[in-house]
């Protein structure tokens, strides 16, 4: 058998995340971040008063989007460094300029500066997906507020709910990660002109001195670059707890997301709601007539694989010597792209599934009439009681007619016969009419209704309209 020469290619990238994500943390993407990072350097230095001139801006802003990479691919493999083989492409192609590219700067200046940068834009993608989750649940939270159906604790059939209430714990769940990540971005700032050892040394020899101009550099640069500010001490490097903080939050996400999809498979397997099924979807090579919930499965796949990542920037941040070391470069450089790219996938696949979610009203009605006799049997109770029933002896009965017909459920698989045999026994003074009466799921509700329709208005919409832009569909690969 003959293999393919391709080597291995994350799976991420040919199954999973989509285009603009993946191109956020390409290569192609780095490199011009780099250089537009070196454009607002030169500039804030010129504004400053060192000796670099409009010419010289113009040449690098002419060649900022068409790197010259068979120039730095073949220097790197000379000097064995990207930060320098890509300032030397760069002069190649701006002679001009090339004396001023880089001027005080340390590798740091671009490659942490670009860290956050790619964090910021990523961030923003994760945002509108997750407000396009939180719409879709929304959506439908309010379609199916006034559905009941069965509650559970332990997994055990507890109480009712109704199918939209149910959907806003998964609805609030991912608002709170919205609220996390918008908090993120907020508080997130760029590792600015902070020299080697993050004492700014260089460009106090530059600036002959001049504290106030070299904290001016940070300022402009931050402005030049769409930020609010730098940070305001660092080593070498920003600290890694930044990245622990993103990763926590999307390891958040993945959480909020693994709960949907757990719920949604089981809800799969009761037959009430199914994930959307194409016409042409094959559920199993083996069984044609299986519909799998392989989407949800898909999530909490991807999930596991987030939360576990985000232990990675921790240990990193923590195994920071002093000033820096490099052992965070090869974990970051796999742990920050991938969870990002992973939550990407999940939201995708969890957009794709909201959009779509297929209720099955009938069954679950009849899975909820099985159970609700005795959930009604203290409503029965007082109800008799208020007939001129003992109501200590009717709680008694009570119990007894609920084992028997529990056992006739689940020994014998017929029906709950538990209305039954409450009227057929004269301790009761109720009719079976009166008892039917008690059996309106609705009843058993409480707030419901109220509390889904007051989630969506006060905490959900205002979410919606701040964060979700347009309507996203986005299509999966597999």
């Amino acid at each position: 058998m003959e293999y393919s020469k391709k080597g291995y290619i994350s799976p991420l990238s040919t199954r999973y995340a989509s285009e603009e994500m993946q191109y956020l943390f390409s290569e192609d993407f780095k490199f011009k971040t780099w250089r537009k990072l070196w454009i607002a350097l030169a500039k804030a230095e010129k504004e400053l008063g060192l000796e670099i001139t409009n010419e010289q801006i113009r040449e690098l802003e002419t060649y900022a989007d068409d790197i010259n990479y068979s120039v730095a691919e073949e220097r790197e493999k000379q000097v064995r460094h990207d930060v320098m083989s890509h300032i030397y492409a760069y002069g190649k192609q701006c002679p001009t300029a090339e004396p001023i590219i880089h001027l005080g700067a340390t590798s740091c200046y671009v490659g942490d500066n670009t860290d956050v940068i790619i964090m910021r834009e990523a961030s923003q993608i994760v945002l509108k997906k997750a407000a396009q989750v939180l719409k879709n649940l929304s959506d439908f939270a309010l379609e199916y507020k006034d559905l009941p159906c069965l509650a559970y604790t332990h997994l055990q059939p507890a109480q009712l709910t109704t199918v939209g209430k149910r959907a806003t714990l998964w609805a609030y769940e991912i608002a709170q990660d919205i609220r996390e990540l918008d908090h993120r971005i907020s508080e997130l700032k760029l590792l600015g002109s902070k020299g080697t050892t993050g004492t700014q040394a260089s460009f106090m020899e530059l600036f002959d001195g001049d504290e106030d101009k070299v904290k001016k550099l940070e300022d402009r640069i931050a402005e030049l670059t769409g930020f609010s500010g730098c940070v305001p001490v660092s080593g070498q490097t920003y600290s890694r707890k930044v990245d622990a903080y993103f990763l926590s939050t999307l390891s958040g996400i993945a959480q909020s997301a693994y709960k949907f999809s757990n719920d949604m498979r089981l809800l799969q397997s009761f037959e009430e709601i199914e994930e959307p099924f194409e016409k042409k979807q094959i559920g199993s090579s083996a069984m044609p007539y299986k519909r799998n919930p392989m989407r949800s499965e898909r999530i909490s796949a991807l999930a596991r694989y987030v939360i576990i990542n985000a232990i990675n920037p921790a240990m990193t941040a923590g195994t920071q010597w002093f000033e820096r070391t490099l052992d965070d470069s090869a974990n970051k450089r796999l742990s920050v792209a991938e969870a990002f790219l992973a939550v990407d996938s999940i939201l995708n696949i969890y957009i794709n599934i909201t959009a779509g979610l297929v209720v099955y009203p009938k069954v679950i009605e009849s899975r909820v009439m099985r159970k609700l006799p005795f959930m009604a049997t203290e409503n029965i109770m007082m109800k008799a009681v208020k007939n001129g029933g003992n109501r200590q002896e009717l709680h008694e009965k009570l119990r007894t007619h609920s084992h028997s017909a529990a056992a006739r459920v689940k020994k014998e698989g017929l029906d709950n016969d538990l209305a039954e045999r409450i009227a057929q026994d004269e301790a009761f003074p109720v009719t079976i009419e009166e008892i039917n009466a008690e059996l309106n799921p609705k009843l058993y509700i409480g707030r419901s209704v109220s509390q889904t329709e007051e989630f969506v208005r006060e905490v959900a919409e205002p979410l919606i309209r701040r964060f979700h832009t347009s309507n996203l569909s986005p299509e999966l690969k597999v």
